[in-house]
């Protein structure tokens, strides 16, 4: 019997880092790097970039449920980026660099919102400011792929530009499975 796999999608800021944290993870199937949330179809990098189409940088993550949670998935998404900042991530500005998931489920929209007040209460606790994170239902928006060089950029380049900041606060594990 095979388990019924799911998919997530996660902005954090620059794709290309995001990406790498996700596939290392046991229990993510695949990965791929692309564009959400925005105004135009198959928008390119370029046009993704001049912030006129109103995406953002994703990454689409397939996982199997019984290996890996998608509270799990969530919990590495608050601390890999720095969810308070506001179309930012360190040095890259922008909307298409802005903190955002896409739920394709009620209960993935419900742990979202839940690990959202779980890690704005540790960073309350740390005199940080609010999570501004959109947290939207994928239904409707059309996960666009990027182009093949963003594939898997950080396996192509090893050594290639990380890009991502973080509050250096601490997801509350306890309060997830695995």
């Amino acid at each position: 019997m095979t388990s019924q796999m799911q998919t997530a999608y996660f902005a954090t800021g620059c794709f290309w880092g995001a990406e790498r944290r996700f596939w290392q993870l046991t229990g993510v199937i695949s990965t791929s790097v692309g564009y959400m949330g925005g105004s135009k179809s198959e928008p390119t990098y370029e046009e993704v970039c001049t912030g006129k189409t109103a995406h953002a940088e994703i990454v689409e993550v397939i996982f199997d449920p019984t290996q890996i949670s998608y509270q799990r998935l969530l919990a590495e998404f608050w601390v890999m980026h720095d969810p308070t900042s506001l179309n930012q991530q360190g040095g890259d500005i922008g909307t298409q660099y802005r903190s955002a998931i896409f739920t394709t489920t009620e209960l993935q929209m419900h742990e979202a919102l839940l690990t959202r007040d779980a890690y704005q209460s540790e960073l309350n606790k740390n005199a940080m400011p609010q999570i501004v994170s959109e947290i939207l239902p994928a239904a409707g928006i059309k996960y666009w792929p990027a182009e093949e060089y963003h594939q898997k950029y950080l396996a192509k380049n090893p050594n290639g530009y990380d890009c991502h900041s973080s509050t250096g606060v601490a997801f509350p594990m306890e309060l997830i499975g695995s």
